[in-house]
């Protein structure tokens, strides 16, 4: 009953309010149409409010599908240029915009380089580059603040004109910084070829672009880094294998800096070993292809940059050799390629006995933790040097024992046949003969340990048996100069033994028949070497021989050993007898090459 009462006193208002709104005389319509226009004016607002939901709904939508576009993009390129190439296509097309380009920071060079373009000059990918603060790019890079530019960008005092990119096409732009955690590592542009005021969604979606972008960035280096450091320890491993194989010093390097090459990605890699008795650096291994690198001459210690790492033992770096002052050969470096330089010492004990270096084909920061990988992998090498030669010295001395137990048995050869059929007045003749005959033997062991362990310098070895002959064979009072004449040439130790004892005797039959009555006078040797023989002559001036002097008939030990050394071990021939135009005994030798 109370319900019917109510909805009847509403009709009747209803009834009453219709009816005073047909007469216009009710004072409630003015209040009526009041409500009405606060009503209009909530539903046009709760319109607009709708619309402009949708509206951001349908951008965050458009959002998130653009970032799905560029996660998809950057997830699926393995390739770190491909992937900039396909985000800058991306971000073109879902702003809207008709050229997109991506820059990236050179810390080495304080420069942005450009790596991607959408919308024409591909073509100069890699060689636009600006200094932090120049361009509109620059100073975005270096200010990390976006800037946008409805019309007429090209007007602005920071805006740097690029012919090959277009420039002149363009009126719009909006540019975005990459930023990560450690901060700016590029810039990103778009641009429109009619005016455009870019709104705050597309900023923000450029923004996400970016961050996108920036994130897979730092993700590529951070996989490159580990990819670098698998590689080095696998490098490392390789070293220490190779230190304890069987290979030879000059083997172990060259596979030693081919690994670090290709494990570090360097264009040369070179180790210098240090020569202390010349105090300089020798190029021992390297894979550079460029020939005139190969051949550089030696540095002497403390000269270049390497030659200034082994005097300090302290590693150093160039960020381009070819323009620094401190480099000795900047022209080789131009012709061969190389950029940046690390030079790390190769420490044993505290000496430097080798360097490392490092080259790369463009400007390139060497950063701490590869300096340390560096020198790391330069200890292993040190290790295998010092393990190399403690090798090599140890079969040197297996060989030197072999080769004085063979010239024992030689000098105890000698001592038999002295023995046997010398006819010496004194033992003291006997004793000096023989002395002088190991002398001979021992100068060419001198030598061998000196200058080399396998071939012996045959000017050398008579140079030192005419001073032991000046020394201990010519009598005080005699006055018999001694002189060497012709060119050099080496033997190996069998053949340089006998041709020393061959000498010896030559020269000592010499001082003893040649200068008997003589007070003074000469003894010449002559060396001389075609393509198919060597000639050696002992030539002195004192008394001839004998008119029926035949060498073949003669008693004499000194020639009989002389003679069967020569046909024996030399398998050559012997003559001695007058010289024909100068006064004097003329003894020659001769022996195939």
């Amino acid at each position: 009953m109370k319900d019917r009462t109510i909805r009847t006193g509403s009709l009747w208002r209803t009834r009453r309010l219709l009816s005073a709104l047909r007469r216009n005389d009710d004072p409630d319509v003015a209040l009526l149409r009041q409500e009405l226009q606060r009503r209009d004016r909530q539903l046009r607002e709760a319109t607009m409010l709708i619309e402009r939901q949708q509206s951001e709904l349908e951008e965050k939508t458009a959002e998130s599908e653009a970032l799905r576009r560029i996660g998809e993009a950057v997830g699926s390129a393995f390739d770190h240029e491909q992937m900039l190439s396909a985000t800058a296509t991306i971000a073109t097309q879902i702003t809207g915009t008709d050229s997109c380009q991506i820059y990236l920071y050179d810390k080495a060079n304080d420069e942005l380089v450009l790596r991607a373009t959408d919308g024409g000059s591909t073509m100069m990918v890699g060689k636009i580059r600006l200094k932090l603060g120049e361009g509109i790019t620059g100073w975005v890079g270096r200010e990390k603040k976006p800037v946008a530019f409805a019309r007429e960008a090209y007007k602005d005092h920071r805006f740097k004109f690029f012919p090959d990119l277009r420039e002149g096409e363009f009126e719009s732009m909006l540019s975005v910084p990459l930023l990560n955690h450690e901060g700016m590592i590029g810039v990103i542009n778009v641009r429109t070829v009619r005016p455009h005021e870019y709104t705050r969604n597309q900023m923000r979606l450029l923004s996400g672009i970016a961050n996108q972008v920036a994130g897979a960035i730092e993700r590529s280096r951070r996989y490159r880094q580990l990819e670098r450091q698998s590689g080095q320890l696998t490098t490392l491993s390789e070293v220490s294998q190779a230190i304890t194989s069987n290979l030879y010093l000059e083997e172990l390097l060259q596979l030693f800096v081919s690994m670090v090459a290709q494990t570090m990605g360097y264009k040369i890699c070179t180790v210098m070993l240090v020569d202390r008795e010349k105090s300089e650096l020798v190029i021992t291994a390297t894979q550079a292809d460029n020939k005139e690198y190969r051949k550089k001459p030696n540095l002497k210690i403390g000269e270049s940059v390497s030659g200034m790492v082994a005097e300090h033992g302290q590693t150093m770096t160039v960020t381009d050799v070819q323009k620094s002052p401190e480099y000795r050969f900047p022209d080789i470096a131009q012709r061969a390629g190389v950029r940046s330089m690390a030079s790390v010492p190769l420490i044993v004990s505290g000496e430097v006995v080798a360097v490392l270096n490092c080259y790369t084909e463009k400007t390139h920061q060497f950063t701490k933790e590869e300096l340390v990988i560096l020198q790391a992998l330069g200890n292993h090498a040190a290790l295998a040097i010092q393990h190399a030669k403690l090798m090599v010295k140890s079969a040197v001395i297996q060989e030197m024992h072999h080769r004085v137990k063979n010239n024992l048995q030689q000098i105890v050869s000698l001592v038999r046949l002295e023995m046997r059929y010398s006819n010496y007045k004194t033992v003291e003749d006997a004793l000096n003969d023989t002395l002088n005959r190991i002398l001979a033997i021992s100068s060419v062991h001198e030598l061998l340990s000196r200058d080399n362990l396998d071939t012996v310098s045959i000017k050398k070895v008579a140079e030192s048996i005419l001073q032991a002959t000046q020394q201990s064979v010519i009598p005080s009072d005699r006055a018999v100069r001694t002189q060497i004449e012709g060119d050099d040439f080496v033997l190996p130790l069998a053949k340089a033994t006998s041709v020393a004892l061959v000498l010896n005797e030559l020269v000592q039959n010499a001082v003893e028949h040649g200068f008997r009555t003589l007070a003074s006078g000469r003894i010449q040797i002559q060396l001389s070497a075609t393509d198919y023989v060597y000639r050696l002559a002992v030539l002195n001036d004192g008394d001839p021989l004998p008119s029926e002097f035949n060498v073949k008939s003669s008693t004499s030990l000194g020639l009989s050993i002389v003679d069967t050394l020569v046909r024996g071990d030399l398998r050559g021939a012997f003559s001695l007898e007058n010289a024909q135009f100068d006064p004097g005994i003329i003894a020659i030798v001769t022996f195939p090459r």
